[in-house]
Protein backbone atom coordinates (compact mmCIF):
# COMPACT_ATOMS: atom_id res chain seq x y z
CA UNK A 1 0.00 0.00 0.00
CA UNK A 2 2.85 2.18 0.92
CA UNK A 3 4.39 1.58 -2.39
CA UNK A 4 1.16 2.58 -4.26
CA UNK A 5 1.01 5.85 -2.23
CA UNK A 6 4.54 6.74 -2.88
CA UNK A 7 3.96 5.86 -6.13
CA UNK A 8 0.70 8.46 -6.79
CA UNK A 9 2.77 10.95 -4.68
CA UNK A 10 5.37 10.79 -7.31
CA UNK A 11 3.39 10.70 -10.69
CA UNK A 12 1.71 13.74 -9.33
CA UNK A 13 4.99 15.81 -8.35
CA UNK A 14 5.72 14.99 -12.11
CA UNK A 15 2.74 16.52 -13.56
CA UNK A 16 2.07 19.53 -10.82
CA UNK A 17 5.71 20.62 -10.60
CA UNK A 18 6.66 21.02 -14.66
CA UNK A 19 3.23 23.00 -14.73
CA UNK A 20 4.28 25.27 -11.96
CA UNK A 21 7.29 26.05 -13.36
CA UNK A 22 6.30 26.77 -16.64
CA UNK A 23 3.59 29.01 -15.24
CA UNK A 24 6.04 31.14 -12.80
CA UNK A 25 8.62 31.36 -15.65
CA UNK A 26 5.47 32.84 -17.94
CA UNK A 27 4.30 34.77 -15.49
CA UNK A 28 7.75 36.51 -14.41
CA UNK A 29 8.08 37.10 -18.06
CA UNK A 30 4.87 38.89 -18.37
CA UNK A 31 6.27 41.53 -15.26
CA UNK A 32 9.64 42.03 -16.93
CA UNK A 33 7.96 42.64 -20.51
CA UNK A 34 4.73 43.86 -19.78
CA UNK A 35 3.83 45.33 -22.83
CA UNK A 36 4.49 41.36 -24.74
CA UNK A 37 2.90 38.04 -24.94
CA UNK A 38 4.66 36.33 -22.22
CA UNK A 39 6.40 32.75 -23.12
CA UNK A 40 9.05 29.99 -22.04
CA UNK A 41 12.36 30.43 -23.19
CA UNK A 42 10.97 31.47 -26.55
CA UNK A 43 8.02 28.95 -26.93
CA UNK A 44 4.19 30.66 -26.53
CA UNK A 45 1.18 28.99 -26.42
CA UNK A 46 -1.62 30.10 -28.01
CA UNK A 47 -5.91 28.80 -27.65
CA UNK A 48 -7.21 28.96 -30.99
CA UNK A 49 -10.55 30.66 -31.00
CA UNK A 50 -11.94 30.40 -34.50
CA UNK A 51 -12.11 27.90 -37.09
CA UNK A 52 -10.19 30.10 -39.66
CA UNK A 53 -7.62 27.72 -39.72
CA UNK A 54 -9.54 24.35 -40.12
CA UNK A 55 -8.33 21.46 -41.45
CA UNK A 56 -4.65 22.49 -39.83
CA UNK A 57 -5.88 23.99 -36.60
CA UNK A 58 -9.22 23.73 -35.27
CA UNK A 59 -11.00 26.09 -32.53
CA UNK A 60 -10.20 24.75 -29.14
CA UNK A 61 -6.71 23.67 -30.06
CA UNK A 62 -3.66 24.89 -28.29
CA UNK A 63 -0.82 26.07 -30.49
CA UNK A 64 2.93 25.94 -29.85
CA UNK A 65 5.23 28.62 -31.40
CA UNK A 66 9.15 29.68 -31.51
CA UNK A 67 10.04 32.70 -31.58
CA UNK A 68 12.04 33.73 -35.15
CA UNK A 69 13.56 35.99 -36.95
CA UNK A 70 10.92 37.40 -39.08
CA UNK A 71 13.54 37.71 -42.49
CA UNK A 72 13.60 33.68 -41.93
CA UNK A 73 9.72 33.30 -42.52
CA UNK A 74 8.83 32.20 -46.29
CA UNK A 75 5.69 32.02 -47.98
CA UNK A 76 3.53 28.87 -46.83
CA UNK A 77 4.71 29.26 -42.87
CA UNK A 78 2.56 29.22 -40.15
CA UNK A 79 2.70 32.29 -38.04
CA UNK A 80 1.30 34.11 -35.20
CA UNK A 81 0.78 37.48 -34.58
CA UNK A 82 -0.31 40.31 -32.45
CA UNK A 83 -3.65 42.30 -34.02
CA UNK A 84 -4.05 44.84 -31.93
CA UNK A 85 -4.97 42.57 -28.81
CA UNK A 86 -5.55 39.44 -29.84
CA UNK A 87 -2.94 36.70 -31.34
CA UNK A 88 -3.96 35.44 -34.53
CA UNK A 89 -2.64 32.18 -36.18
CA UNK A 90 -2.76 32.09 -40.38
CA UNK A 91 -0.55 31.19 -43.09
CA UNK A 92 1.87 33.32 -44.89
CA UNK A 93 0.59 34.14 -48.58
CA UNK A 94 3.16 36.41 -49.67
CA UNK A 95 5.73 38.99 -48.70
CA UNK A 96 5.25 42.25 -49.37
CA UNK A 97 7.20 46.03 -49.24
CA UNK A 98 4.79 48.83 -48.32
CA UNK A 99 6.58 52.52 -47.28
CA UNK A 100 9.67 50.77 -47.27
CA UNK A 101 9.16 48.04 -44.97
CA UNK A 102 8.52 44.32 -45.45
CA UNK A 103 5.44 42.92 -44.01
CA UNK A 104 3.24 39.62 -44.32
CA UNK A 105 0.45 38.68 -46.46
CA UNK A 106 -1.73 36.10 -44.41
CA UNK A 107 -4.52 34.30 -44.41
CA UNK A 108 -6.57 31.24 -42.76
CA UNK A 109 -6.70 28.17 -44.48
CA UNK A 110 -10.44 28.15 -44.53
CA UNK A 111 -10.77 31.31 -45.45
CA UNK A 112 -12.03 32.81 -49.01
CA UNK A 113 -9.67 35.80 -48.32
CA UNK A 114 -6.37 37.31 -47.29
CA UNK A 115 -6.30 39.42 -44.14
CA UNK A 116 -7.11 42.80 -44.77
CA UNK A 117 -3.61 44.31 -42.84
CA UNK A 118 -0.11 43.43 -43.50
CA UNK A 119 1.30 42.08 -40.69
CA UNK A 120 4.58 43.85 -39.77
CA UNK A 121 7.80 42.15 -38.75
CA UNK A 122 7.70 43.34 -35.11
CA UNK A 123 4.15 41.89 -34.48
CA UNK A 124 5.37 38.62 -35.42
CA UNK A 125 5.04 35.91 -31.97
CA UNK A 126 6.62 33.47 -33.23
CA UNK A 127 6.52 30.30 -36.47
CA UNK A 128 3.90 27.72 -35.82
CA UNK A 129 5.65 24.34 -34.15
CA UNK A 130 2.29 21.85 -33.27
CA UNK A 131 -0.80 21.78 -31.63
CA UNK A 132 -2.56 20.01 -29.17
CA UNK A 133 -5.78 19.49 -30.00
CA UNK A 134 -8.63 20.27 -28.06
CA UNK A 135 -6.07 21.12 -24.66
CA UNK A 136 -7.27 25.11 -25.58
CA UNK A 137 -10.68 24.54 -24.66
CA UNK A 138 -9.35 22.73 -21.11
CA UNK A 139 -7.23 25.80 -20.73
CA UNK A 140 -9.96 28.33 -21.06
CA UNK A 141 -11.69 26.30 -19.19
CA UNK A 142 -9.74 26.23 -16.35
CA UNK A 143 -9.38 30.09 -16.39
CA UNK A 144 -13.06 30.22 -15.26
CA UNK A 145 -14.24 30.45 -11.72
CA UNK A 146 -15.78 26.82 -11.65
CA UNK A 147 -12.34 25.33 -13.05
CA UNK A 148 -10.60 26.92 -11.18
CA UNK A 149 -12.15 25.17 -8.33
CA UNK A 150 -11.61 22.30 -9.93
CA UNK A 151 -8.22 22.43 -10.69
CA UNK A 152 -7.82 22.68 -7.35
CA UNK A 153 -9.92 20.80 -6.19
CA UNK A 154 -8.94 17.46 -6.98
CA UNK A 155 -5.01 17.71 -6.18
CA UNK A 156 -6.41 18.79 -3.00
CA UNK A 157 -8.66 15.73 -2.63
CA UNK A 158 -6.06 13.46 -3.81
CA UNK A 159 -4.26 14.49 -1.10
CA UNK A 160 -6.66 14.06 1.66
CA UNK A 161 -7.62 10.85 0.44
CA UNK A 162 -3.89 9.37 0.73
CA UNK A 163 -3.59 11.00 3.89
CA UNK A 164 -6.48 9.43 5.37
CA UNK A 165 -5.39 6.58 3.99
CA UNK A 166 -2.34 6.89 5.34
CA UNK A 167 -4.14 7.68 9.06
CA UNK A 168 -6.27 4.25 8.25
CA UNK A 169 -2.81 2.08 7.32
CA UNK A 170 -1.60 3.60 11.28
CA UNK A 171 -4.62 3.13 12.87
CA UNK A 172 -4.39 -0.50 11.25
CA UNK A 173 -0.58 -0.93 12.03
CA UNK A 174 -1.51 0.17 15.80
CA UNK A 175 -4.25 -2.18 16.04
CA UNK A 176 -2.36 -5.04 14.89
CA UNK A 177 0.61 -4.04 16.96
CA UNK A 178 -1.85 -4.38 20.39
CA UNK A 179 -2.94 -7.60 18.83
CA UNK A 180 0.44 -8.97 18.72
CA UNK A 181 0.78 -7.39 22.41
CA UNK A 182 -2.43 -8.90 23.79
CA UNK A 183 -1.33 -12.38 22.15
CA UNK A 184 1.89 -12.42 23.54
CA UNK A 185 0.80 -11.68 26.87
CA UNK A 186 -1.61 -14.54 26.69
CA UNK A 187 0.78 -17.00 25.28
CA UNK A 188 2.95 -15.96 29.12
CA UNK A 189 0.06 -16.54 30.76
CA UNK A 190 -0.80 -19.56 29.28
CA UNK A 191 2.84 -20.75 29.77
CA UNK A 192 2.47 -19.61 33.36
CA UNK A 193 -0.06 -21.58 34.18
CA UNK A 194 0.89 -24.58 32.54
CA UNK A 195 3.56 -24.53 35.22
Amino acid sequence: MDKIKKFISIIILIIILPILFVNVVILVDSVVHPNEVPGFFGYKPFIVLSGSMKKEINSGDLVLTKEIDPTTLKKGDIISFREGEIVVTHRIVDIVEKDGEKGFVTKGDNNEANDLNIVKFENVEGIYLNKISGLGNVAMFIQTPTGIIISLSIPLAILICMNLMQANSNKNDEETERMKQEIEKLKQENAQLKK
